[in-house]
């Protein structure tokens, strides 16, 4: 834990930054040293070893009381997170997946965003920069031309807006909306924001402070556990009429992104006829979107996405799958 030794410390709010780690050791140290590094010095730092089998536990005793360590047996993503809330000592709650890092200014210019808004907002994200295994940043798109706004209980239904890496919620928004969902091994963390996004609102500002690590051992690479659990928080949205069912465009819409979506993830795993199947199940729920820039898409995405289905296709043909 670190506590925070000067007078610009007394009065503020203080944050409890929670690590879930699962066989992340070579990563995690990135991960907790860029949360010792904030700005904003009250915190506290909870890292939950989920039953990780690698060299977990040594890293974490090599932090001794700078950190609360939390030793469960593996239950999954969502509940390690849930025992790190549940552990959390402060009002607030930022969420850092052992796999990511921060840039030193994420949590002081989080916090002084939730001290110029109204106390109805309980969720604040910032922007998110991509890098590769190494740390190093690699081209992405901005998730919009001016992406710093109040996001919508419906914008997140149609997409995920920011990652957990990105988030610092209100503690006591959880009781209010519940815990993540243990029954999701993935999607879980959508699932919560449209929860939180339902009953207090939700802002993002624009500075890149979350630094997201894309690496062969990331979740989002298992395309048929991500099409099911996707499937199954856009469901139970849809159940709960958090967006009216009248609003028929609306969820057509959504379900033609989430079409695209699994597509993408279909193509990723080289899984081409899938990924095709899909893409024609996006056009046929919704043929034309009106501003592609608000999914973080190009004009005509589809088409530019059946073009490179297929130049990858033909790239696995000759060249075999990459190593």
């Amino acid at each position: 834990m670190t506590p925070d030794p000067t007078p610009q410390g007394a009065g503020r709010p203080g944050v409890s930054v929670v690590i879930p780690a699962y066989n992340y050791a070579r990563f995690l140290p990135a991960a907790i040293d860029s949360a010792l590094a904030q700005e904003y010095l009250h915190t506290e730092i909870i890292v939950v070893n989920d039953g990780s089998t690698d060299d977990t536990p040594a890293v974490l005793e090599r932090y001794g009381n700078r950190i609360k360590a939390i030793h469960q047996a593996n239950a999954g993503l969502p509940a390690a997170r849930n025992a790190g809330i549940q552990a959390a000592q402060h009002p607030f709650v930022a969420f850092l997946d052992a796999d990511d890092f921060w840039q030193p200014t994420m949590l002081s210019r989080v916090m002084e965003t939730f001290a110029t808004l109204p106390a109805e907002f309980g969720l604040v994200a910032c922007g998110e920069e991509r890098t590769d295994a190494t740390g190093k940043p690699v081209s992405f798109q901005a998730f919009e031309k001016n992406p710093e706004r109040e996001i919508s209980v419906a914008d997140i239904i149609l997409q995920t807006r920011f990652g957990p890496s990105a988030t610092v919620v209100k503690k006591e928004v959880f009781a209010a909306a519940g815990l993540f969902d243990t029954t999701l091994r993935s999607s879980e963390d959508r699932d919560m924001w449209i929860r939180i996004a339902a009953q207090r609102r939700v802002y993002r500002i624009a500075d890149k402070l979350a630094m997201i690590r894309r690496h062969g051992g990331n979740m989002s690479m298992h395309a048929d556990r991500m099409k099911l659990n996707m499937n199954c928080v856009l469901g139970k949205a849809y159940r709960v009429g958090l967006v009216p069912r009248s609003r028929w465009w609306f969820w057509l819409q959504v379900r033609g992104f989430f079409h695209f979506q699994t597509s993408q993830m279909f193509n990723g795993a080289g899984r081409r006829v899938e990924a095709f199947r899909s893409l024609a199940a996006s056009a046929i729920c919704w043929p034309w979107y009106l501003r592609p820039e608000r999914l973080n898409q190009p004009a005509l995405f589809r088409l530019r996405a059946a073009v490179r289905y297929f130049v990858d296709g033909l790239h696995r043909r000759r060249h075999g799958p990459p190593a």
